[in-house]
């Protein structure tokens, strides 16, 4: 199955366009860490994280994990667990998964910069849920994708285990 990039703006699922949001910089082949751009590729989808406290187990085929308040992503280029889970508190640079706002209450992990970990070619490329603007349209992210609830659910509830998002 794939999730195919159609434009910044949209994506195709099994034959429906969904709106979506990407990288404040656009899309590069040349990622870096902080660059705000979203990679170019073929990226397989690994697991998903959630909040338990907010929703209900993700109903997927692809293995599911409950966000803890002390789970992060290291985010430090310079660090043995670049672009990997850790726990907080941690000293080198990260994103807390844990968050205030609802944008990782549903997340899935992709297999950017993975296997092996490169140094500074980006790290928490996430799918995630999409925040609005104040026109009410999805913000810019990272370099993530970002949908809304019900189309990041969907993809879950009907994604095989060698579903693919291709940028």
């Amino acid at each position: 199955m794939i999730l195919k990039t159609i434009s910044p703006y949209e994506v195709e699922w099994q034959g429906q366009r969904l709106q979506c949001a990407m990288g404040r910089s656009g899309i590069k082949a040349d990622k870096r860490e902080g660059d705000g751009a979203t990679p170019t590729g073929c990226f397989q989808l690994e697991k998903v994280y959630y909040r338990s406290d907010r929703l209900a187990k993700p109903v997927t085929c692809l293995p599911v994990i409950a966000i803890q308040a002390d789970d992060g992503w290291c985010d430090d280029a310079k660090d043995v667990f670049y672009n990997q889970p850790i726990k907080l508190p941690y000293a080198a640079s990260h994103e807390q998964l844990w968050r205030e706002d609802p944008l990782y209450d549903l997340l899935i992990v992709i297999s950017h910069n993975q296997n092996p970990v490169i140094p500074d070619m980006g790290s928490a490329i996430f799918i995630h849920l999409a925040r609005l603007d104040d026109k009410g349209h999805y913000g810019t992210t990272e370099g993530c994708l970002a949908l809304s609830l019900p189309n990041l659910q969907l993809i879950l509830s009907t994604a095989t285990s060698d579903a693919v998002w291709i940028v």
